[in-house]
């Protein structure tokens, strides 16, 4: 296989899976969409949990010590979500997810158009900003195989089709985030090789984890945590690692 069927395969379950929740969706009470959205909100905590336990890799606390890498989470975030707010990422998000529901559907109104913006956003951070995307699409990238973003499609497809059924086509729109993320990641593994140790990927996973938390909070309506605005973070974990490694 070549590198890029991953994500090509990813592309094809996201849309497959939006399609038929937008099916799905006109058939089901707002009530349930809102019980859906909320599953998926639960969901994404349970996979960051999961994925938060990569702040204890003994990777990590080999190459910086145990008492930094919640520092460097710390760090990532703090430096990330500065950057962020100042390039207004989160705004820019929305922006595109604004201008592809204007070219992509007929739906008019503020409340069809946020509905789509929502979606779009959702779905795009969802998708790309799990040690999944990061972790196989390197891998992928590397010819190490695609086995890990082949199953991220297959849970991407099925959060697509509940997504959908809230949110409509803004979650297909994500498709194009997922193509950009992913196969930008899918490139530099070919071109660079491998050049993440372990320690490295294990504070990005970390990183990870917690901007799930914040995606999984929006779509149970706790707080609009501008996650996009955070995204930073994910390039400033590893560089921290490598600073806090050179100073031991």
């Amino acid at each position: 296989m070549f590198p890029g069927i991953g994500t090509l395969v990813n592309v094809v379950t996201v849309l497959v899976g939006a399609g038929l929740g937008v099916l799905l969706g006109h058939r089901l009470t707002q009530r349930t969409r809102d019980v859906v959205t909320d599953g998926l909100g639960l969901v994404t905590l349970l996979i960051a949990a999961l994925s938060a336990a990569s702040v204890t890799d003994p990777a990590l606390s080999a190459a910086i010590g145990d008492s930094a890498p919640m520092l460097v989470v710390l760090g990532s975030l703090l430096v990330g979500g500065i950057v962020g707010s100042l390039l207004r990422l989160e705004q820019r998000v929305e922006g595109l997810g604004a201008w592809l529901q204007a070219r992509l559907t007929r739906e008019e109104g503020s409340a069809e158009r946020r509905r789509f913006v929502e979606g779009f956003v959702a779905a795009s951070l969802l998708f790309c900003t799990g040690p999944l995307t990061v972790l196989g699409s390197l891998n992928d990238g590397l010819g190490r195989g695609a086995d890990q973003l082949f199953l991220k499609a297959a849970l991407d497809g099925f959060a697509a089709l509940a997504f959908a059924a809230s949110f409509g086509w803004g979650v297909a729109a994500s498709a194009l985030t997922v193509v950009v993320v992913q196969g930008g990641l899918t490139v530099a593994g070919v071109l660079l090789g491998d050049v993440l140790p372990d320690a490295h990927v294990a504070a990005l996973t970390a990183v990870g984890s917690l901007l799930l938390v914040g995606v999984a909070l929006r779509l149970l309506r706790v707080r609009e945590i501008p996650v996009a605005d955070l995204l930073p973070a994910l390039v400033v974990a590893p560089l921290l690692v490598s600073f806090a490694a050179a100073l031991r």
